[in-house]
């Protein structure tokens, strides 16, 4: 069944298939775990002043609160598939989900940044576990042809929409209880879908073959080390004999990870993926863009909650203008890329978002939220929207469909650990500017930084994709790739 069929109307059953209501049950509990791993990315956000307040974490140290999260799971991310693939979906769905659950406790309980960052690293590890397996669990769970239809539908509503439901849930749990809520909410949650899933949930059938283990670690370690580096840099400078060995621990477990993949029986990453420049420039694109969107969720939270005065709620909130101008964007994208093709509208993407970030650089002590942040932020959103859909398409585009899984987990990976680095290098841009007591000192060098990797983007965009309208060039996305995307967004 391709998403394609998702979009076309059919015929409503006269009867129900056996056991509809377990299939319906079944797709609900999973659907409930993938809103908890997608709010997870942004549920404590907004929280971070408290954290930080709490705990004396530090300017740069604080991005661990999310950078240990985004680690673990984009490092683990495609060896929680394989494992998926050779137990079964549903072990390690759960095995993955009761991870999670236990670091979303440790998290609330904790008292030391150590104790915190060690917690936020359990859930991501649970987190890569778990998300793998939910969309074939939902297509296994469901009965029939429309059931998978609608729960694909509901899973792509549920991705799209977390993130934001994140910021204001995560905003409302503080104001009204604790920053420790927002994990501890997870607990309940976790528990009872642990106890149900069994119950209403299918297993998949379990698939014969090895673990790259070594490439796993290898591009977790290699990425820690490098953001690792990255954050220490104020403090230690750049000439030290410390950060040299970071750099130099990190290139040499992303070149281990590479000679790894050319050899394993059962690579992680598929080599021949990577060996199209296309599809190598589209995911370099998407790791500037989650560097450069992630850094501002980090920059503006400490604003507008020290600078404006905002309380956690109402700085969830005040994401909504970049929420919602993805959402208005991502409606009229399908049509812009069957008109323009996704090279033109990644370079229009680049270019605005590179505009929205210098934008932001110009915040001042003095500025209103209308004023310095609703605008950029806006403008943000309709960048990353231009973006998001062409940069999928191209990366899928052209693969086999036994290798259509490893495609789309690079693709996720490449968000994650994009994301992390992104942030260590930004938020060490603003530390090395910050003031003792202030925090708009330090943030003009830290957007203008995210102006960069969105300046970047559009170079290498412009160097790097030849793919012009659907069709019309060798290696080009079809019709029907592009309808499936936007079928999956939606």
């Amino acid at each position: 069944m391709s998403l394609l069929n998702a979009s076309r109307p059919r015929e409503l059953p006269s009867e129900l298939p056996p056991n509809a209501g377990r299939a319906a049950a079944g797709v609900a509990i999973v659907l409930v775990a993938q809103l908890m791993i997608v709010l997870d990315a942004t549920v404590v956000n907004v929280a971070l002043p408290r954290i930080d307040a709490d705990l004396g974490f530090g300017p740069a140290s604080l991005s661990w609160v999310l950078n240990a999260y985004t680690l673990a799971f984009g490092g683990l991310l495609l060896l929680g598939g394989r494992l998926g693939d050779v137990f079964g979906r549903l072990k390690v769905f759960e095995i993955g989900l009761a991870v999670f659950t236990l670091g979303s406790a440790l998290g609330g309980l904790a008292q030391t940044p150590g104790q915190l960052v060690a917690a936020r690293t359990f859930q991501g590890v649970g987190a890569a576990l778990a998300a793998p397996s939910v969309l074939a669990l939902l297509t296994t769970s469901a009965p029939d042809e429309a059931a998978r239809n609608r729960a694909l539908a509901l899973f792509g509503a549920v991705s799209s929409g977390g993130a934001s439901i994140g910021l204001i849930l995560g905003g409302l749990l503080t104001d009204v209880g604790s920053w420790r809520w927002t994990l501890f909410i997870n607990v309940p949650i976790g528990l009872v879908v642990i106890l149900l899933a069994p119950r209403f949930v299918t297993e998949t059938p379990r698939r014969s073959g090895r673990f790259d283990v070594v490439g796993a670690l290898a591009a977790t370690g290699g990425a820690v080390a490098l953001v690792w580096t990255l954050i220490n840099t104020p403090e230690h400078g750049w000439l030290t004999a410390r950060t040299f060995v970071g750099f130099a621990v990190g290139v040499a477990l992303l070149a281990l990870l590479a000679r790894t993949e050319l050899r394993h029986p059962h690579p992680l990453v598929q080599p021949k993926l990577v060996r199209d420049r296309s599809r190598v420039g589209a995911l370099a694109v998407m790791a500037l863009l989650m560097g450069a969107n992630l850094s501002m969720f980090f920059l503006v939270v400490q604003y507008v909650q020290g600078v404006l005065g905002f309380g956690p709620l109402l700085a969830g909130i005040a994401f909504l203008p970049f929420s919602l101008s993805i959402f208005a964007t991502s409606r009229v994208t399908p049509a812009l890329l069957g008109r323009f093709g996704p090279r033109r509208m990644m370079l229009v993407g680049g270019a605005t978002l590179t505009i929205a970030y210098a934008w932001l650089s110009t915040i001042g002590t003095a500025d209103t939220y209308l004023a310095a942040v609703f605008g950029p932020m806006a403008l943000a959103g309709v960048a990353s929207a231009l973006l998001f859909m062409p940069v999928t398409v191209i990366t899928l585009s052209g693969v086999e469909p036994e290798h259509a899984g490893s495609a789309s987990g690079l693709l996720q990976t490449t968000q994650q650990l994009g994301g992390a680095v992104g942030v260590a290098v930004i938020v060490s841009v603003y530390a090395a500017g910050a003031v003792t007591g202030e925090i708009v000192p330090g943030m003009s060098a830290a957007f203008l930084t995210s102006a960069t990797f969105a300046a970047l983007a559009l170079a290498v965009t412009a160097a790097l994709i030849h793919v012009g309208r659907p069709g019309q060039a060798t290696g080009a996305p079809s019709d029907e790739l592009v309808e499936a995307v936007a079928a999956e967004a939606a």
